[in-house]
C-alpha cells in the first residue's frame, strides 16, 4: 500500500513538472507568434463598439480558487446590465447553462470572434501566470457552479476532483460540442478529465482542438 502512495506520487509531481513545462511554452509560443492576430483583434474590436478590447470575468480556479480571467469582449459593454432587465433573456440564459443562442448582446465582431475561438485567446497569459492549463475542465463562474450544484445535488460529488484541478483553454468539453452541451453532461466530461489526467491524454485533447475549432460546433 505505502509503495502504491509513493509511485502516485512520483507519477503526480512528473505530470505535474511536465505539464507546466508544456503550458509555459506553449503560451509563450501561441502570445509571440500569435501576436499579429492578436493585435489585429484587438483593432478590430476597438473600431467596432465601444469599450475596452479585453475584459476579464472572475472565475473558478483550482482548488476553488477565485481568479480574473481574460477574454476579448464579444458583447456591448452594458450586456450585464441588458440581461439582469430583461427577464425572458435571463431566463434563457440560466436554463441553457449560462449560454443564449444568438444573444443579442453579441457585437458583429463578436459573433465571429465566437465562432472562430478568437475570443479565448488572452487567456494564454492566464496560463503563463499559471491560472490556468492549456488542458483542463471548463473555468466555472462562481454563481454558475453554485446555482447549478444547487439544482443537481447528485453531480457535487462529480464536481468536487473538478473544482481541484486547474481550468483550461481546451478539453474534453470543449471539444465535444462545447455549448451544445448542458451542465449534467458538461460536468460528466468535467469529471472524467480531472480523474484521468496524463500527458499522453492532454497531447490527444490539443490535437482534438484542431478540428472542434474549425468546425466551430456549440461555439456561440
Amino acid at each position: 500500500m505505502a509503495n502504491q502512495i509513493v509511485q502516485r506520487f512520483h507519477f503526480l509531481s512528473f505530470y505535474s513538472f511536465f505539464k507546466r513545462l508544456l503550458d509555459v511554452v506553449g503560451s509563450l509560443l501561441g502570445i509571440v507568434l500569435g501576436f499579429p492576430v492578436l493585435f489585429f483583434t484587438y483593432i478590430l474590436i476597438i473600431l467596432d463598439s465601444k469599450g475596452p478590447a479585453v475584459f476579464k470575468q472572475t472565475r473558478l480556479g483550482k482548488d476553488n480558487k477565485l481568479f480574473e480571467m481574460y477574454k476579448f469582449r464579444t458583447m456591448v459593454i452594458n450586456a450585464e446590465e441588458i440581461l439582469k432587465n430583461d427577464p425572458n433573456l435571463l431566463r434563457e440564459y440560466q436554463s441553457n447553462s449560462y449560454k443564449i443562442k444568438n444573444d443579442p448582446r453579441v457585437t458583429r465582431v463578436g459573433n465571429f470572434l465566437r465562432k472562430s475561438s478568437l475570443d479565448e485567446l488572452p487567456q494564454l497569459f492566464n496560463i503563463l501566470k499559471g491560472e490556468m492549463s492549456i488542458v483542463g475542465p471548463r473555468a466555472y463562474k462562481p454563481d454558475e457552479l453554485a446555482t447549478q450544484l444547487k439544482k443537481h445535488p447528485e453531480l457535487r460529488s462529480l464536481a468536487e476532483p473538478v473544482i481541484k484541478t486547474k481550468p483550461g483553454l481546451t478539453g474534453l468539453w470543449q471539444t465535444s460540442g462545447r455549448s451544445n452541451i448542458g451542465f449534467e453532461e458538461r460536468i460528466k466530461l468535467d469529471n472524467r478529465y480531472a480523474i484521468s489526467q496524463n500527458l499522453f491524454f492532454d497531447l490527444w485533447l490539443i490535437l482534438k482542438t484542431i478540428p472542434a475549432v474549425l468546425k466551430s460546433r456549440g461555439a456561440y
